[in-house]
């Protein structure tokens, strides 16, 4: 059998296989299909230092090869977290990854000083929130801002810290560069791209908010190209997300420069994608007598 454990910025998951952030709440509905066990860690609902309702509906549209949401981090702060959800977490036998998110850097900080002090195994900084105290630009959207960011929550945290990129910059390759350089343990990308329905008999966007983050399937390719830029930028690991639906995608994502992936959109779908993608890709590397999944990452053979 294949070796399909990685690791991650000195933590150890059994498989390369991790439920992304948003997608897989904090793992309570899943456990009647499976056990958490099954996978090799969950990135838990994103997390704010106070309850957030998230947006007014509606807040969720269809797309050809996707979905668009604009549910606004909805979750029960994180002192909900600690004291109701993350034991029951800790018993599942899965590794943990707490994401957070924040308007400000106090809010970052705050909550990654409180994570520190639990037993999550990784941090998960979210930059693609607006900073409200520049002007509503997001964290993430240039060097500067993404550096300053994973910087001042670096002096707070205590624990392995994972940033999380968005796609929605020029450079995707120089901001990987610039939060390895300001203290990041590990990159996850990408996030959504910015996307918009309109229902043309009301001429409103379907989405009360306007616009949404688009995930899914039409994702992949582009999400493929900035994993593969941005593993040509830095020595330190990336967890690959967007668009992964099958085992052929877990493969590509792999090779294209990812220690592990995140899987999201397709749980929608398919509540049971992660127990086939395993079994796919337990087949693939004994058919193709590699030895173990950590030695797919960033053998894509270039032209």
């Amino acid at each position: 059998m294949a070796e399909l454990e990685v690791q991650i910025a000195g933590v150890s998951f059994k498989n390369p296989l991790i439920a992304a952030s948003g997608t897989f709440g904090f793992g309570h509905e899943f456990q009647a299909f499976y056990p958490l066990s099954t996978l090799g860690g969950i990135s838990c609902k994103g997390l704010t230092l106070e309850e957030r309702p998230g947006n007014p509906p509606p807040r969720i549209a269809e797309t050809p090869g996707g979905m668009l949401n604009s549910v606004g981090l909805q979750n029960p702060g994180v002192e909900h977290f600690i004291r109701e959800d993350l034991p029951w977490l800790k018993r599942q036998g899965t590794g943990v990854i707490a994401n957070i998110a924040g308007n400000t850097p106090e809010d970052y900080c705050a909550m990654a000083e409180r994570l520190s002090e639990e037993p999550v195994d990784m941090i998960e900084l979210n930059i693609s929130c607006p900073n409200v105290k520049q002007g509503g630009a997001a964290f993430g959207t240039s060097c500067e801002s993404a550096a300053s960011i994973t910087s001042a929550v670096r002096r707070h945290c205590k624990k392995p810290l994972m940033v999380k990129l968005s796609p929605n910059v020029a450079d995707i390759g120089g901001i990987a560069a610039a939060v390895e350089d300001a203290g990041a343990d590990a990159i996850s990308m990408i996030n959504t791209l910015t996307g918009m329905r309109i229902d043309i008999r009301t001429r409103r966007p379907i989405l009360k908010n306007n616009t949404g983050g688009l995930s899914g399937p039409a994702l992949l390719p582009v999400a493929l190209r900035m994993v593969w830029q941005a593993s040509s930028r830095v020595k330190i690991p990336i967890v690959g997300l967007g668009g992964i639906s099958t085992w052929q995608d877990v493969v590509e994502m792999l090779l294209a420069g990812a220690s592990a992936v995140q899987i999201g959109t397709v749980l929608f779908s398919d509540p049971y994608a992660p127990v086939k993608m395993l079994k796919g890709l337990e087949t693939y590397l004994e058919e193709n007598h590699v030895g173990s999944a950590a030695e797919l990452t960033g053998r894509v053979r270039s032209w």
